[in-house]
């Protein structure tokens, strides 16, 4: 070959390999970047697993059922073969699900592994393995799943006629019994449209279509339903609740389902740190830290329940407040991975109806209902006030800190409720409250939240690293 020819025979694999690379990188843009397994059961808890469950590893997208096989999804324990089972996957949740052949050891240590095997459907793989680990149990499950709450709670008048209807179950249910078969939603004898939504230990019914004004409906959830026990156990009988819609419609953006993080008003995966003596209405609870992080919060000080992930709560010397035992400790890491989902949710909103308002200094603003979406830290120097109604809802998506300033506060107007104001903030510290300052909402806060001296809160707060108090009053919103 002459040097020429060699030159443009180089020239063209450049060209192809630069075309392939660019081809490559517009086919994940255009898949939305690598999928990943959002959330797990069991989510690595301290609590053990019963040996005759499945295990099941939830999607962030639509993946390619051809992949999801023996191959991407492995159990293993330590010096013992892989754990033989089939895998399959419920698209519709998007839930990969593991079925050991047969029960699992007792008090085994395991390791559940979902590998780059994995795609989904263009083709994408997961960037790394997703891997978690569990200790199984010594005895089988056998009790039916329980509904422990719903919304709207039963005979409630005045729903918004666009509202979703959701149970919280007291266990992970199985994906495959949740579908519009198994939760249906009438109008007297009339099916209503609508998609049901899988989320672990909740489920949701999102009518197709505004629901009309001033009617009763009734909501079934039938004894299809079942956990992921082998073999199952269903609902033991069909759980009916009915409500009444209003006439209004909400504003704003669809609300984010806190699922069972709702259940707590503080939340925390690192501690919760307390200068006495502060006044706590509401649930609190930390997890996987152990619960001597929560240690200088009372029982004195709270109205409620601390959850831990462990026994070892003391506290002043009172626990008659702290629940930490094996349940309790379920309850509380599911708390946390439901705030994970809950954090996704609200940061995942697109189509802001308002993006880099005010520069972030939002201080004696007046704001109504919608999607607010800021790429900086977002400034309360002066008191903000949220005008809406009752069922309207605000979602701030915040990339940076968020900042109260020394009394200031958020005044709600036109019956705007804590319970729909949710503060997605992914910033490096996150969230600080000054000193005698009034916030309302749900904050969702990737890192910490420190609130000074004197603050009080009405709203719940809800952390992936620590919750730092200060003589704070802080009650749950109401429901």
């Amino acid at each position: 070959m002459n040097a020429s020819n060699k030159t443009s025979s180089q020239s063209l694999w450049v060209a192809i390999f630069l075309l392939g690379t660019y081809a490559a990188a517009c086919h994940a843009e255009a898949s939305g970047g690598a999928p990943t397994a959002r959330s797990t059961y069991p989510g690595g808890t301290v609590t053990p697993l019963p040996i005759n469950h499945k295990l099941t590893a939830t999607f962030s997208e639509a993946m390619d059922v051809s992949t999801i096989n023996g191959y991407s999804f492995t159990v293993t324990a330590p010096g013992e073969a892989a754990v033989i089972g089939a895998v399959s996957l419920d698209r519709a949740s998007r839930t990969a699900i593991f079925k050991p052949s047969s029960h699992f050891g007792s008090n085994t240590l395991y390791t559940a592994t979902v590998t780059t095997a994995a795609k989904n459907t263009s083709g994408v793989a997961l960037a790394s393995a997703h891997a978690w680990s569990f200790t199984s149990a010594a005895a089988i499950d056998t009790d039916a799943p329980i509904v422990s709450s719903t919304n709207p709670v039963s005979s409630v008048k005045g729903f918004a006629r666009n509202g979703s209807i959701s149970a919280e179950f007291n266990e992970t249910l199985d994906p495959v019994t949740v579908n519009p078969t198994s939760f249906t939603l009438t109008d007297g004898t009339t099916p209503v449209a609508g998609a049901v939504i899988y989320g672990g230990s909740t489920v949701t019914f999102k009518p197709t279509d505004n629901l009309a004004a001033n009617t009763v409906y009734t909501a079934t959830l039938k004894t299809a339903v079942s956990d992921l026990a082998v073999p199952a156990n269903a609902l033991a009988d069909d759980y009916v609740w009915t409500f009444t819609t209003g006439a209004a419609v909400a504003s704003g953006p669809a609300a984010v389902d806190l699922r069972s993080a709702g259940d707590l008003v503080i939340l925390s995966k690192t501690g919760i740190t307390n200068v006495p003596a502060s006044n706590i209405t509401g649930n609190i609870g930390a997890s996987p830290i152990t619960a001597a992080a929560m240690g200088n919060v009372s029982c004195a000080e709270i109205t409620g329940t601390i959850y831990g992930a462990d026994a070892a709560y003391i506290g002043s010397g009172d626990v008659t407040c702290f629940a930490g035992t094996a349940p309790d400790n379920t309850r509380v890491a599911n708390a946390v991975l439901d705030m994970g989902t809950a954090y996704a949710d609200a940061a995942g909103r697109t189509l802001p109806d308002h993006t880099e308002l005010h520069a972030g200094d939002i201080s004696g603003k007046t704001l109504y209902p919608g999607l607010y979406k800021w790429s900086s830290n977002v400034l309360i120097s002066t008191d903000v006030t949220l005008s809406g109604g009752p069922n309207d809802v605000w979602i701030f998506q915040i990339a940076g800190d968020l900042t109260q300033a020394d009394s200031s506060r958020i005044v709600l107007a036109g019956g705007a409720q804590a319970k729909n104001i949710y503060w997605q903030v992914g910033g490096g510290t996150s969230v600080a409250l000054g000193t005698n300052a009034h916030f309302e909402g749900v904050i969702l806060a990737a890192k910490g939240i420190t609130i000074k001296t004197g603050t009080t809160v009405n709203g719940r707060l809800l952390a992936h690293t620590a919750v730092t108090l200060q003589q704070n009053v802080v009650a749950e919103p109401a429901p």
